[in-house]
């Protein structure tokens, strides 16, 4: 495992008490940085902050309530004194199924945690890191979002939203010491599978030129580098994760 200077550094990592929010949390960690955890789940979100260092702490986050998210934010500010990373992994599959059998609700909760919720956190966050001119935002993507995958068309779209918002906020912000830039992983073995069918994930595997799903801690490592100061040059950009499947 290569060394990635994270010392001293605050990480926010939303939906971080599992999956590729926590993988990233151990990376991030291990390179000496102090992991919050803002998750929904109270309960794992603080079992999963015991597993690291006690440096780590977990907190009661909605990311899909404007309020929620900006008292959260105030709050790592004042406890730390300074936010210098954020990543952007919570989010949900939603129902597979053809769109012509979506429901309102079912496709407005998978934008509302996916998209919005990632548009909330910037909005909160980028103003404490304005005020040092640094900062690292990661926000987690998908292959769905550049490819469209059949039968989860909200999950296709938010992950395509959350493309369009990097390039867009990285953008804004070129000319700060912010940089901003978004992953694409594949498929990865995570409790998002847990929603789909054993023919979809199927489905998913066959189209990825290694044969086999991305393991966390390579999706860990990718970012970890994007969160450190030696990311200095790159932002409003897209890194794959796809294994091979998607090269553009």
């Amino acid at each position: 495992m290569n060394n990635i200077d994270l010392e001293n550094r605050v990480v926010v990592i939303t939906g971080g008490a599992q999956g590729i929010g926590f993988a990233i949390g151990e990376r991030v960690d291990q390179s000496g940085g102090t992991v919050v955890i803002w998750d929904r789940n109270e309960d794992v979100a603080r079992k999963s902050a015991t597993q690291l260092s006690d440096r780590s702490v977990a907190m009661p986050v909605d990311v899909t309530d404007f309020q929620s998210v900006e008292k959260a934010a105030e709050e790592v500010e004042k406890k730390f004194g300074r936010i210098d990373g954020l990543v952007n992994s919570a989010g949900i599959t939603g129902p597979v199924k053809p769109t012509v059998d979506y429901a309102i609700e079912e496709w407005s909760k998978v934008i509302d945690i996916s998209l919005t919720g990632t548009f909330n956190t910037c909005r909160h966050v980028v103003p404490f890191m304005m005020k040092r001119n640094y900062g690292r935002i990661v926000n987690i993507s998908s292959v769905a979002g550049k490819e469209g995958n059949p039968n989860i068309a909200a999950y296709s779209a938010a992950k395509a939203g959350v493309l369009g918002f990097t390039k867009s906020l990285g953008k804004e912000l070129a000319k700060t010491g912010i940089a901003v830039n978004a992953i694409t992983p594949g498929t990865a073995n995570t409790p998002l599978l847990t929603g789909l069918t054993p023919e979809f994930i199927e489905y998913m595997r066959v189209r990825i030129p290694r044969d086999r799903f991305v393991d966390l801690k390579e999706i860990a490592s990718m970012v970890a580098w994007l969160l450190s100061e030696e990311n200095s040059f790159t932002t409003a950009a897209t890194f794959d994760l796809s294994g091979g499947r998607t090269t553009y």
